[in-house]
């Protein structure tokens, strides 16, 4: 059976709450699927999975330096995420604080894997961003975004 993994970086809590409705959404969405701290996994937890979601806040425009040091480590396993399901979300202190390049820098990563990344029509295109504590909107994109990464998951791998 297709599984998922959420990994995620939060020093204020906000990635993690994000985070935790991505992976609960997936849950309910039919996906079995972990929420870990980026500080609980290791490279071989992205093999054994077949959706992987990845959130990091910004710092300066970029993914936290754990989250950037888990695909520095992924080179080991390049070639093992081909076709896998990916998907990022970021957090910022403000309103053009970085997210989307943030989201973009983790997309990327997940792409030069070989991993499809899915696009959303509505709402929070590249994936779900949050400024500041989550709010209902963005747990609403967090929800919307978990319902999606399952269902392409279970539609791919069964």
């Amino acid at each position: 059976m297709a599984k998922g993994l959420v990994v995620y970086y939060s020093r204020s809590g906000n990635t993690k709450a994000m985070a935790n409705v991505i992976a609960e959404s997936m849950e309910t969405s039919g996906l079995p699927t972990k929420c870990k701290s980026v500080a609980d996994v290791k490279v071989t937890d992205l093999v054994d999975v077949d959706a992987i979601v990845v959130g990091s806040p910004t710092y300066y425009g970029r993914a936290a330096a754990p989250v950037a040091q888990l695909f520095d480590e992924s080179v080991s396993k390049h070639g093992k995420l081909d076709g896998k399901i990916g998907a990022a979300f970021s957090s910022s202190a403000n309103t053009g604080g970085g997210n989307e390049t943030t989201i973009c820098e983790i997309n990327n990563m997940l792409l030069i894997h070989g991993m499809i990344v899915q696009g959303d029509p509505q709402g929070d295109h590249y994936g779900p961003v949050s400024i500041g504590k989550p709010d209902d909107r963005v747990k609403k994109q967090c929800t919307r975004r978990g319902q999606r990464i399952a269902e392409l998951t279970l539609k791919i791998f069964g």
